[in-house]
């Protein structure tokens, strides 16, 4: 997402300080323990670490400190950056329990208590020279609002970006970065808090600017202080209501199942009394031209919903729909229609791909990268996954039915035994169809090739 690379071998040291009011008791053993804890963030850093926390607290004068450099900077520079803040810091008074220091490249925060939490203190915003054009500005309000709704998505809390300034040979670029020990909810409020800051940037047209908190950090500039391959790609965390409705939709899995699979029903039923059996050449079994209608009507109408009993022998049940339900809870998980295939004849289809990750334990690749992982239960992920693979089962009589499916989604995160399953049945893009045959049904190998896969 972003690479950490030393774009310009810079500290980016810009001065930004200050301490606190509040006084110590015991001096001396506060002096001790603040040495002690910068000692520690500096081994943390050197260990290509760019965010740091280290306490002395079990004295009478504890000490908490933090350390946090943008992602863009070299663990050189971050060090660097480090080094030049514990000597800025330690010119505040040594009586004095907390003390700050801001630079473009790092922050470093000491207190007394534990801060780790907090993203609101003073703030404010440090505006450039007045030079920008009205399409400048309008580009710096869009990057940054991008900016602003991205980064808390992001783990780790850090984004950076630029934007092209329409009509003119120039460029805005900006970064956003939370610390590391606030919820997103914290970044969020923090970013929204440096936004309104930096209005006042906006509206004097200043070419530059940033936005001073001690709970994130917002800067733009016509200048680059990152190299073009550390920008991140914020258009998957800028998908219009995507994380926020597959929340949804993941979270109503018990209550949405009949609307879920009202829309497939009806269709079924429709081409089931609706659709005419096409003309067939003579002496082309029966089984061939339902297998020809099955494969049409998949490949046209459904897109992969379609089980593989109904669309090889036009057998329908209950069991039809479990399928297509099954589907519909991957295509939601992913982000990935099941339909979908790329240009390269390797791929997978969605339902093969999550049965490949299923048996390799790595369910959770399946997950829509926009889906921040903090904010669902991997366990309860995964076994939403094997219930729907449950209900893709290439054995029909294996399939859960919907008060089954019901049943297994309310006792997900209970020590309830899991089932073994068996792979589902694969429809590809060449129309090659693998599925288990039901006894006593002829096939023609002229239209498909069946065979049975094993599961693990």
């Amino acid at each position: 997402m972003v690479a950490i690379m030393g774009a310009f071998s810079d500290p980016q040291a810009n001065l930004l300080t200050g301490c606190s009011n509040v006084k110590v008791d015991n001096v001396p053993e506060f002096t001790k323990d603040l040495n002690a804890t910068l000692l520690d963030l500096e081994a943390q850093l050197n260990s290509t670490k760019y965010f740091a926390t280290a306490d002395q607290a079990r004295g009478s004068s504890p000490v908490f400190a933090m350390v946090q450099c943008r992602k863009y900077l070299s663990t050189a520079d971050c060090v660097s950056c480090f080094a030049i803040a514990a000597k800025q810091i330690r010119s505040c008074p040594a009586n004095v329990s907390g003390g700050r220091v801001i630079y473009d490249g790092c922050l470093l925060r000491y207190e007394s208590s534990s801060f780790y939490d907090q993203n609101q203190d003073a703030h404010y915003g440090d505006c450039g020279n007045p030079t920008a054009s009205p399409a400048y500005q309008a580009s710096v309000k869009s990057l940054l609002s991008d900016l602003q709704i991205a980064s808390p998505k992001i783990p780790g809390f850090f984004a950076t970006s630029k934007k092209e300034v329409v009509g003119e040979n120039s460029v805005v670029y900006g970064v956003a970065q939370c610390v590391e020990t606030i919820s997103k909810a914290g970044c969020q409020d923090c970013l929204t808090v440096a936004y309104g800051d930096l209005q006042t940037c906006f509206s004097k047209a200043d070419a530059d600017g940033r936005s001073i908190n001690v709970g994130c950090f917002f800067r733009y500039s016509d200048t680059p202080f990152f190299a073009d391959n550390q920008t991140t790609d914020l258009k998957p965390f800028l998908r219009n209501g995507s994380k926020s409705q597959k929340k949804v939709l993941i979270a109503g899995l018990v209550g949405g199942i009949g609307l879920l699979l009202l829309g497939t029903v009806i269709q079924f039923l429709w081409f089931k009394l609706h659709t005419k059996p096409k003309a067939v050449p003579r002496g082309v079994a029966r089984s061939s031209e339902l297998q020809l209608q099955g494969i049409e009507i998949c490949n046209k109408k459904f897109q992969g919903y379609t089980a593989p009993e109904y669309v090889i022998y036009g057998q329908l049940s209950e069991k039809v729909d479990i399928y297509s339900y099954g589907v519909v809870v991957l295509e939601i998980i992913s982000g990935q229609k099941c339909s979908e295939a790329s240009e390269d004849p390797d791929s997978d289809y969605l339902l093969k791909r999550a049965w490949k990750l299923y048996e390799g334990d790595m369910h959770l690749e399946l997950v829509d990268g926009s889906l921040n992982p903090d904010e669902y239960d991997t366990e309860t992920m995964k076994k939403i996954i094997e219930i729907a693979l449950m209900c893709t089962q290439s054995t029909v009589s294996l399939r859960p039915t919907m008060s089954e499916v019901v049943f297994l989604l309310r006792s997900v995160g209970s020590s309830a035994p899991k089932r073994p399953l068996i792979s589902p049945a694969f429809i590809e893009s060449n129309q090659r169809f693998r599925a288990d045959t039901p006894t006593g049904s002829p096939v023609s190998n002229a239209a498909v090739s069946i065979s049975q896969l094993s599961a693990r």
